[in-house]
């Protein structure tokens, strides 16, 4: 399903069904850490209700299973709910294919809401008041980020380029290290309680790396198969230059909780 978002890659359509085989092969890649620090402030964890938001193959719930929570994952994209549910087998996850912002869930059903490196993508006017419904007094809404280093990472910096290359207005360049921003219409029924950006290391390979890369908005998603076979030759051209076999690639990652405000 193509998704068209002016502020994202200047409009350019992207649909991550295009690219589940590789997403679920080459994106499962966040360190314990990541998850050690969600578990530290006891979300996500035994007796909890949770709801992954644009779940894509599932990582965050299957990662997260063996703390006790109960999982429900959703995404607008039929393959990657396809994925997810090949990837949990044996695992008491439900998966279902619907956009966030039409969830149907019962009110005060959930005590953690998570969305994980797809925030930006919901209309926040339709989703906000939505979340708030299917949240628990006092409930928790947790977002979820990490991203390269490219000013940072040599390697990082190659492959940014490399895509940028192919996809000009791709809006996933240049980050550094910030705090995940939070529109203000979230005010009205969320109070933010804590944040936290911490740097770290992600260990890959060169196939891995060029799953990775190969996986993000600005190739997979978006180029057509002949563009994508372009690219991947030549970033295995350049991964063979500048990279040894195996390498740690600077990161960064971000999580922002907001807590329900209920009378």
């Amino acid at each position: 399903m193509n998704i068209i978002d002016r502020d994202i890659d200047g409009g350019k359509p992207f649909d991550w069904g295009k690219t589940s085989y590789d997403y679920a092969k080459y994106r499962d890649i966040y360190p314990r850490e990541f998850y050690d620090k969600i578990v530290s402030r006891n979300l996500c964890v035994n007796g909890q209700n949770v709801l992954d938001l644009g779940t894509g193959t599932g990582v965050i719930p299957r990662n997260m299973y063996a703390f006790g929570a109960k999982w429900t994952g959703i995404d607008i994209s039929e393959n990657q709910i396809e994925q997810a549910k090949i990837l949990s087998e044996g695992m008491d996850i439900d998966y279902y294919t619907v956009p966030a912002e039409e969830a149907s869930f019962p009110d005060n059903f959930f005590d953690v809401i998570v969305a994980c490196q797809c925030f930006w993508y919901f209309d926040h006017e339709r989703l906000m008041p939505n979340l708030f419904r299917m949240l628990k007094p006092g409930g928790t809404l947790l977002i979820l980020y990490m991203a390269w280093l490219p000013f940072e990472d040599e390697i990082a910096g190659a492959s940014e380029k490399l895509v940028l290359k192919y996809s000009p207005k791709w809006s996933g360049a240049g980050e550094r290290v910030h705090q995940i921003e939070i529109p203000d219409l979230y005010k009205e029924k969320f109070r933010p309680v804590f944040h936290d950006e911490y740097r770290l290391k992600v260990h890959f390979t060169r196939e891995s790396w060029n799953g990775r890369i190969k996986a993000c908005r600005g190739i997979g998603a978006s180029l057509t198969d002949e563009e994508i076979l372009m690219w991947e030759q030549e970033h295995r051209e350049l991964l063979m230059r500048i990279a040894p076999d195996r390498f740690d690639v600077a990161h960064y990652a971000a999580m922002s909780e907001l807590r329900t405000v209920k009378s």
